[in-house]
């Protein structure tokens, strides 16, 4: 190669850094000015404790037996506090917690930044939640998880079998699936996802492509009217909480299989929700062969509800709930 080759291959490689490195400046700015609107515009409703080093977010509301809530992928407490928590605060001392790296709660130690690609497990989620429960002298609760969430409830009760007095689990992803996950999760969870992809989402991402997400999760219900504004997206699509939801959902199927081996074990009342029209995670895959393997598990099949039963169908999970109290003897 000659001097002259050379030095235009070294000033073209240079040219072409800087475009790609003015580029990420430019993603980068607008990310950060994105988070901060978001985070001003959907502040903690609740506490932030600190759980040996982590913040871990708690909106606590009502008295009674305490009821622990659990939101799903992409979400955080918003998603309760929306309507549901109304519903029941007045027999119940509500706790909805954000999982790690989602809403106002931070992810566990070692395990953020765009680089990494280590995730939280249903159990070391468990344990985080189960530490800021005990730190608001939560006892013998009732424990709600929804989808991702009723993963964690379920390593909730195989951890602390003495701790919670029984369970319910909406449209709960349980059980292996077959087939593979949407490849943005793949793509998201890496390191060339996340130190690429992940910030361009959270740059330029458009409020229609958000709608769209919230719509599908709904499907075949119409979504909430003000539920889209309320319950911050933009909280979602900051760059550390997509890198963890990315992370959680594409490591969670080793640890269903393992956690699936267990189900026989739980020993207290446990009540099952789960839409027929759920496409999301479908109940024949999950539910129904769940209910086979926890020994006093109900299913309610919700006809031509899909995946989001807290708001499709508020009075069958507050039921679900009355009724796991009754059999924990709470009521």
């Amino acid at each position: 190669m000659t001097f002259r080759k050379l030095a235009f291959n070294l000033l073209t490689f240079a040219a072409v850094t800087a475009v790609l490195a003015g580029c990420g400046a430019l993603v980068g700015q607008r990310a950060d000015t994105r988070e901060t609107q978001a985070e001003a515009a959907y502040p903690p409703t609740g506490q932030l404790l600190d759980v040996n080093g982590t913040t871990v977010h708690a909106h606590v509301e009502g008295s009674g037996p305490d009821l622990i809530l659990i939101h799903g992928a992409s979400g955080n407490t918003r998603d309760w506090t929306f309507q549901f928590v109304d519903r029941v605060k007045d027999r119940y001392r509500v706790i909805a917690l954000d999982r790690p790296g989602l809403g106002w709660t931070d992810r566990l130690p070692g395990q953020s930044g765009a680089t990494n690609t280590a995730s939280e497990s249903p159990s070391e989620q468990a344990a985080l939640l189960k530490a800021a429960a005990d730190q608001l002298d939560v006892r013998d609760p009732i424990i709600v998880g929804h989808s991702f969430g009723g993963a964690v409830t379920l390593a909730w009760a195989l951890e602390y079998p003495d701790h919670p007095v029984g369970l319910v689990l909406l449209g709960a992803a349980s059980n292996p699936w077959p087939g593979d996950l949407d490849a943005l999760y793949g793509i998201n969870a890496s390191r060339f996802g996340g130190a690429t992809v992940v910030p361009l989402i959270s740059a330029f991402v458009p409020t229609s492509r958000v709608d769209s997400a919230v719509d599908s999760i709904f499907a075949p219900q119409p979504v909430p009217e003000g539920y889209t504004t309320y319950v911050g997206a933009g909280l979602s699509l900051r760059r550390e909480s997509l890198r963890a939801n990315a992370q959680q959902v594409n490591s969670l199927r080793p640890y269903i299989v393992e956690m699936s081996k267990q189900y026989g074990s739980i020993d207290m009342p446990v009540e099952i929700l789960h839409g027929t029209a759920d496409t999301i995670v479908p109940i024949a895959i999950h539910s129904e062969p769940l209910s086979e393997q926890i020994p006093d598990a109900a299913l309610t099949p919700l006809q031509g509800i899909g995946h989001m039963p807290q708001h499709s169908a508020p009075e069958a999970t507050v039921a679900a709930i009355d009724r796991v109290a009754a059999r924990a003897g709470l009521r």
